[in-house]
């Protein structure tokens, strides 16, 4: 796979907590301290790495902090934002907390509770397929512009979660932690994917912030 893009999938840091947290997907909050110093564990360990050509992000605050910092530690001069490497929109049930949208949009909450991938969400929530689409597309669209090169994308919860399951035949178990670093390469001839590291939170394991490292789950963070 010569003309292979090896590409790092990093989610963003942690965000400003609740005493019951909410659901984000494209609301627009900021990092809070300990995603901070999340962040610069994270990018430290990619400055280890061989130097990448790009690094790409969702344009979300959180996620485009989380990118800026990696670009500081491995000497990029800017970051490419995207929209489409975003969270999943996912309608009403955005900015509540998983007991209000019980109580407050339960055909939204059901909605995005169904496993059935052509679901969407009442508000203008995107469907897992919708989803799937947007940033398969975007990644391929990366791949195409560098080939055999390294890439970083910063990403989100529930996005990373549909670019692994188009990478990878393995269902993807558990959580997606803030900063876990998955490893893949993506042929550029054939699309065919590689996933060589998922979920890695090592870099987190010295710092202190690894029990706050919860990220997206089943759907988005």
């Amino acid at each position: 796979m010569a003309s292979s893009l090896r590409s790092w999938w990093c989610g963003m840091a942690r965000l400003p907590g609740t005493p019951r947290a909410s659901y984000r997907g494209h609301l627009d909050a900021e990092l809070n301290e300990i995603g901070r110093q999340q962040a610069v564990a994270v990018a430290h360990r990619l400055s280890k790495e061989a130097k990448p050509a790009a690094i790409y992000s969702s344009d979300l605050k959180r996620a485009a902090e989380t990118a800026r910092t990696i670009a500081k530690f491995c000497n990029l001069p800017n970051v490419v934002f995207d929209p489409a490497l975003r969270e999943r929109h996912i309608g009403d049930v955005q900015g509540l907390t998983l007991q209000d949208a019980v109580k407050e949009k339960p055909e939204a909450y059901k909605a995005f509770m169904s496993h059935k991938r052509n679901q969407q969400i009442p508000g203008g929530g995107e469907s897992l397929d919708q989803l799937s689409e947007r940033c398969v597309s975007c990644l391929y669209k990366i791949v195409e512009k560098h080939r055999g090169e390294r890439v970083i994308l910063v990403s989100h919860g529930g996005t990373i979660r549909e670019l692994y399951r188009h990478a990878s035949p393995v269902p993807l178990r558990g959580k997606i932690h803030n900063t876990s670093v998955t490893v893949v390469l993506v042929s550029g001839d054939t699309g065919r994917c590689i996933v060589k590291m998922c979920g890695d939170v090592s870099h987190l394991e010295a710092t202190g912030v690894l029990e706050n490292a919860f990220g997206g789950d089943k759907s988005s963070a």
